[in-house]
């Protein structure tokens, strides 16, 4: 699955204190006479892979250096029904569909799997989200998960108040995963 973010060139210069400094794009500045131009004399997998570690070397005054290239994902804001902005947080999804598979046979992992699912598709909407689509995206992929779970989900997500809540769900349900009929040739 695709993922929007931005790839993050860092290195760190004794003359700066140690501190990162972010630049994006091919050149990279050298941390001595800020020349933009340099040659890559090694590149290796960094960090259990999430990173790649470059050795450097600028053309002009030939001061060795080392970048660090990340991917940088863009954070996702969920906007609560009240006008509250907070940080995307999946053990949120997890811990609700923890309660609503309590008893079923889904696996933690498949959780886990789900709520990735949910994260991504709400990183790929862009900029902020509501807790509406959060929810919903949810649902789609709960009710092919497991259908008892959706329907607890639901009635949480959804607040039913009666048995009636409960029969209208199961209507739209069985209208979504019934069997189409095939076309006669």
């Amino acid at each position: 699955m695709e993922r929007r973010s931005r790839v993050a060139s860092s290195f760190a210069s004794p003359k700066q204190g140690g501190r990162l400094r972010h630049y994006s794009g091919r050149n990279v500045r050298c941390p001595s006479c800020g020349h933009d131009d340099s040659r890559v004399l090694d590149s290796r997998a960094a960090e259990d892979g999430a990173a790649v570690r470059r050795r450097r070397q600028c053309l002009k005054c030939d001061t060795r250096f080392t970048t660090y290239e990340r991917i940088d994902e863009l954070p996702v804001y969920v906007m609560k029904r009240s006008g509250d902005k907070e940080p995307f947080d999946r053990l949120k999804i997890v811990a609700g569909l923890g309660s609503a598979t309590k008893g079923r046979p889904v696996s933690a992992q498949d959780l886990d799997d789900l709520a990735i699912t949910v994260e991504d598709a709400m990183r790929l909407t862009g900029g902020d989200v509501t807790s509406a689509q959060v929810g919903q995206a949810v649902l789609e992929r709960l009710r092919k998960l497991d259908e008892v779970a959706y329907l607890r989900f639901a009635s949480v997500y959804k607040g039913f108040d009666e048995a009636s809540d409960f029969q209208r769900e199961i209507t739209l349900l069985e209208k979504r995963t019934a069997a189409k009929p095939r076309k006669k040739k």
